[in-house]
């Protein structure tokens, strides 16, 4: 299993931890991700690390939709990608919630999943560079032709001469975007998977790829796409511990993101057999009793979707995900010594793969 590092978006103040993603790219990891919610945006980072590394492949976990039109993601995606010296730049992308959608970007929630379908069917285009783009979309048209338009624009086609084959990777985890994914996609930013999850997953994905071939009449299967997972990595003695410091952000992403009746985290968390304690976090959550709502999260949960304890316990547990039918694994930690203990239960052959265990 290939290994990538989340090196997620910034709090209060900006630090991008570049010689952590050095230290990456040297132990043998395949990727590293940045995020963006509303404070630092996803693809900056990634250009300034294009020119800190050399190998490792950049991606964006996720680039929000509403943030930036197709043709602005293309562009995006592209520049990265010749910064960095061609075929590193992987362009993850997500719909978000309605919340940030409309609240912040001051976009319509419309219908995310033929917006999906509109954006990533606009950047191949761009990417591919075959004719000036146009696109007769259900949510998103080149020209624009809609209100407030002079009815004067103009298909264009890239003046960068780019990487025709920039991967596409999309953030999804309901039933009809896995499938759209599966069809659409290069990749998969597998929201919600854990170990013994694929079953549920599989006939989406598949169903995917039999739409993908229908369409182009191109045969796609499994081999031709990538699942990436992630899980949190946590060095620690305590294990008790390690889960509760990680309660606080299943606190807020159950409880207070998204709407009450449109909460992918909280659906995520039901369908995962943990119905009760959704909607016991939930309520309390938006009742503003947030310790309480903190509290109520269990420790099985928590442990499920992450890899915390000693090395050693790390390592034991890492083979459930190594067998999990995903293609690579995002580690989710800023802590360098998870960084090191992941090389190492994945057998990595960077030149840091042997350090000393510690265990």
């Amino acid at each position: 299993m290939k290994l990538g590092l989340a090196l997620g978006y910034s709090g209060a103040h900006f630090n991008l931890p570049v010689e952590l993603a050095q230290r990456a790219e040297a132990l043998g990891y395949d990727t590293v991700w940045t995020a963006e919610a509303y404070g630092t945006d996803a693809v900056s980072p990634l250009a300034y690390l294009a020119g800190k590394t050399r190998r490792i492949r950049l991606g964006t976990g996720i680039m929000q939709l509403a943030a930036r039109s197709p043709a602005n993601a293309a562009m995006c995606a592209a520049t990265v990608d010749a910064l960095a010296g061609g075929g590193r730049f992987i362009a993850g992308l997500g719909v978000s919630g309605p919340q940030i959608v409309e609240g912040w970007y001051g976009e319509p929630w419309g219908r995310p999943y033929y917006r999906l379908k509109d954006y990533v069917a606009i950047m191949r285009k761009i990417f591919r560079r075959e004719a000036p783009v146009t696109h007769a979309g259900k949510e998103i048209s080149l020209p624009y032709t809609g209100e407030g338009a002079l009815g004067v624009g103009k298909p264009l086609k890239s003046i960068l001469h780019m990487n025709p084959d920039i991967p596409i990777y999309l953030g999804t985890g309901n039933e009809a975007t896995v499938k759209l994914t599966a069809e659409i996609a290069d990749g998969w930013l597998a929201l919600g998977f854990v170990p013994g999850s694929l079953p549920e997953y599989l006939p989406w994905l598949e169903e995917g790829f039999r739409r993908a071939e229908a369409a182009t009449g191109r045969r796609k299967t499994r081999a031709d796409f990538t699942i990436q997972a992630s899980v949190h990595v946590e060095v620690a003695e305590d294990v008790g511990a390690a889960l509760q410091r990680l309660k606080p952000e299943v606190a807020l992403y159950v409880g207070g993101m998204g709407h009450r009746d449109k909460n992918f985290h909280k659906d995520m968390m039901i369908r995962r057999g943990f119905g009760e304690a959704a909607e016991r976090v939930q309520e309390l959550y938006l009742a503003g009793r947030k310790e309480e709502a903190i509290a109520a999260v269990p420790d099985e949960w928590v442990d499920q979707k992450s890899l915390v304890g000693p090395p050693a316990r790390i390592r034991a547990r890492y083979r459930a995900w190594a067998d999990s039918g995903a293609d690579a694994l995002t580690v989710r930690s800023r802590q360098p010594e998870a960084i090191e203990v992941m090389a190492q239960a994945a057998g990595l052959n960077g030149p840091g793969a042997a350090t000393e265990d510690r265990a």
